[in-house]
C-alpha cells in the first residue's frame, strides 16, 4: 500500500499543531507532590508569595532579601539569595530518609538496566569531583562532561562545577 504523500502546499507549521492530551493515571496524579487544582489559583491570586512559599523547601546558603525585583522588561528572583544547585538535587537527599531511595533509574536499549540510589549517585559524583581535583580542575575551571547516554556519564555533571569545594 502507498503512502499518501504530504501536499506541497500545507506549511511545515500546520504539522507541529498537537491537539491531543495525555493525562497521568489518577494513582499518578494522587501521588504527586503538588495534586490539589487549588494550587493554581493560590498561584494566580499571589504569585510572588506562590514562589516564596516554594523556594522555601529548598536549602539555602544565604536567604533572599527581596523575592522579586521587578523592572520591566527586567525580572530578578530571590534577589541578594545563594543556593547551590547540586546540594538541592542531591546532598540534601542523603542525609535523610532519601538516602537509599532511587535517585535514577535508567533502561538501556537491549534491556540492560540500573538504579542509583541518592547515596550511591553521592559516592560516584563525589569520586569523580575528587579526580577532577588531582587532575587540576578547581572551582571557576572550565570543564565539560558530554556524554549523557548512561548514568556512569551522567554523574559527573551534578557536581563538577563545585568539585573544589566538595572534595576539600
Amino acid at each position: 500500500m502507498a503512502q499518501a504523500k504530504p501536499k506541497a502546499d500545507v506549511p511545515i507549521q500546520a504539522l507541529l499543531r498537537e491537539n491531543r492530551k495525555f493525562p497521568p493515571p489518577k494513582a499518578f496524579g494522587n501521588n504527586a507532590l503538588i495534586n490539589k487544582p487549588s494550587i493554581y489559583a493560590q498561584a494566580q491570586k499571589n504569585y510572588v508569595r506562590f514562589w516564596e512559599q516554594r523556594a522555601r523547601d529548598l536549602h539555602w546558603f544565604r536567604p533572599w532579601r527581596k523575592a522579586l525585583d521587578w523592572k520591566p522588561p527586567y525580572a530578578k528572583w530571590f534577589v541578594g539569595g545563594k543556593l547551590n544547585v547540586a546540594d538541592n538535587c542531591l546532598d540534601r537527599h542523603v542525609s535523610g530518609p532519601r538516602r537509599t531511595k532511587a535517585a535514577i533509574i535508567w533502561e538501556g536499549e537491549p534491556g540492560d538496566s540500573r538504579v542509583l540510589t541518592y547515596w550511591d549517585l553521592y559516592r560516584e559524583v563525589n569520586r569523580f569531583a575528587a579526580a577532577l581535583k588531582r587532575h587540576g580542575v578547581k572551582k571557576a575551571t572550565g570543564s565539560r562532561s558530554t556524554c549523557r547516554w548512561c548514568p556512569s556519564c551522567r554523574s559527573p555533571c551534578w557536581r563538577a562545577p563545585g568539585s573544589a569545594r566538595r572534595t576539600a
